[in-house]
């Protein structure tokens, strides 16, 4: 697959007469690790909504991983996302759950036995340095260490795609160095297409990228 995601004229929005993008065209080739900036309200988390499936295009077209996300059935949605990893700015960890089991949905989704799916969360936990916490529930941790939590789950699968919605918005130094590196390392070990919303692109990033930027509903590549 050449390109993970091809948006031809996309509009999204809310509410019937409310233009939030507007005739957006662009396309995102696999194994890209791609940036989205704009300010606050600007559209960046609705434009990431629209690739995993929350909202639908109000017009034009959105391909994402081969699937067209315009009027999407329940049992495409639920493949694609298979193939997905999300990370959230509010984490949306279970908080019923251990840290192991938080990063084991995406294997138990998938149907994996705990023989496969324990050592792949055992092997996340390590990278994200938190082997120490995984009985631990997600009250029980720092905002820094749910989002690292988070971020191990997003990739328990070996998604073609994660989407990361200011994954380090609001984290201490050490929790946003770790994320940042699994992001790359993914993006290079992996081959795995990263698109990133944030307000600021990180001075540290190491990685070649391409810089989306959103104004006045208008999507345009920075070069």
């Amino acid at each position: 697959m050449d390109k993970v995601i091809i948006a031809e004229n996309l509009s999204l929005s809310y509410k019937e007469f409310e233009t939030i993008i507007s005739k957006a065209s662009f396309s995102i080739d696999a194994g890209a690790f791609v940036f989205v900036t704009g300010a606050s309200g600007s559209g960046k988390s609705t434009l990431l909504k629209s690739l995993y499936g929350a909202i639908e295009p109000r017009a034009g077209q959105l391909m994402v991983g081969g699937v067209k996300m315009n009027r999407i059935s329940t049992s495409k949605l639920n493949f694609l996302r298979r193939h997905i990893g999300i990370v959230f700015q509010d984490y949306k960890l279970i908080k019923e759950w251990t840290i192991e089991k938080n990063v084991m949905l995406p294997l138990i989704i998938s149907g994996y036995t705990k023989d496969i799916s324990g050592p792949q969360v055992q092997k996340l936990l390590g990278h994200v340095k938190l082997i120490h916490q995984a009985g631990k529930y997600p009250p029980e941790l720092s905002g820094g260490e749910q989002q690292r939590v988070a971020m191990a789950r997003a990739l328990a699968h070996n998604p073609i795609l994660i989407l990361a919605d200011e994954p380090t918005g609001n984290l201490d130094e050490y929790s946003s160095e770790v994320i940042w590196n699994l992001l790359e390392g993914a993006n290079t070990q992996l081959k795995t297409t990263i698109v990133v919303v944030t307000h600021r692109i990180p001075s540290s990033i190491k990685v070649p990228y391409k810089h989306y930027h959103i104004e006045m509903g208008n999507i345009h590549e920075v070069s």
